[in-house]
């Protein structure tokens, strides 16, 4: 974890570290599946270095990759002045590197951040989210978002993906017969064919590793408020931003909800409209449950709601 003057949140560090040890574990469970499946490692090895390396490349351009796809552009302080300002200030504050600076032209009110490194980190905003935010919202915002660079939360998402890719690798080569021939279990041609073994051993690892990384994101989001609201103080005001954010999502048309559907895990709130986030697959803690935590902080700050 980079070091940075964010607050530390042992609780959820510990819960994040715990849902990374069952995700490291079930990629570990995957490849002696395998392994035992086609009694030899070679094979196994062979496609857990694929699936590895094909995480390493999505971390690798993450920054490239998701700016292309909020078809953002990367702007310089001439051209943004004050929100240059604003995140000077917060990356002094957090003692930080400071990220590059995008801006997604787009009416979807929302923020993100990637890249592989605090080194190689932007931060984008869209226009909608600028229109939208008082400067005391936005700079909410722009904290959470810078959290998630100092904590280097797109390598740890990356990394905890690496099951859930291996797993979809292989279930996808064995529906096909791609990696497997459509063989049996043994010369005889007795037992049940290898592809069907192969299938379920990734179909299960898959489903429980989709489940784990949703807890592990909806942990990042709580850690990320956390963080960002103590570096600015200003808890309500990440709050009113939230509320705002996600209000507005039912006024923006479903066909450019779904267009950026994709990005949903990298936002500060995902672009749904009408929909509950309270169930295991939500990439993002529920609204209630974002605003109680910071009615919370504000009341540890000693500070009146505004």
């Amino acid at each position: 974890m980079a070091t940075s003057r964010f607050i530390k949140d042992r609780g959820l560090t510990a819960r994040m570290t715990l849902v990374m040890f069952l995700l490291g574990a079930l990629f570990v469970v995957l490849v002696v599946g395998l392994m035992l499946a086609f009694r030899s490692p070679g094979i196994a090895v062979l496609i857990g270095v694929g699936g590895l390396g094909l995480a390493w490349f999505q971390w690798y351009r993450s920054d490239t990759v998701a700016m292309k796809a909020m078809r953002a552009r990367e702007v310089g302080p001439e051209e943004a002045p004050e929100l240059h300002a604003m995140i000077d200030r917060l990356c002094a504050l957090a003692d930080m590197p400071k990220p590059r600076v995008g801006i997604a032209d787009m009416d979807i009110p929302n923020a993100f951040a990637t890249g592989r490194s605090p080194d190689r980190a932007v931060v984008c905003v869209t226009t909608g989210i600028l229109r939208r935010l008082t400067a005391e919202e936005l700079e909410g915002v722009l904290a959470h978002e810078l959290s998630h660079v100092a904590h280097r939360d797109v390598l740890v998402m990356t990394a905890a993906a690496s099951a859930g890719i291996l797993a979809g690798m292989v279930s996808q080569g064995s529906q096909y017969g791609a990696f497997f021939g459509g063989g049996r279990r043994d010369n005889n041609n007795n037992g049940v064919p290898l592809w069907v073994i192969t299938l379920v051993i990734s179909l299960v690892v898959y489903a429980v590793s989709f489940v784990l990384l949703r807890v592990l994101s909806r942990y990042r989001e709580l850690c990320a408020d956390r963080a960002g609201a103590y570096l600015t103080m200003k808890p309500q005001a990440l709050a009113s931003a939230l509320q705002k954010i996600t209000g507005e999502m039912a006024s923006i048309p479903q066909k450019d909800l779904r267009a950026s559907a994709a990005m949903n895990a990298f936002f500060i709130a995902p672009a749904i409209s009408g929909a509950s986030l309270k169930t295991l697959t939500a990439t993002h803690p529920s609204l209630e449950q974002r605003l109680e935590q910071l009615a919370k902080i504000q009341a540890e700050l000693g500070r009146p709601n505004a």
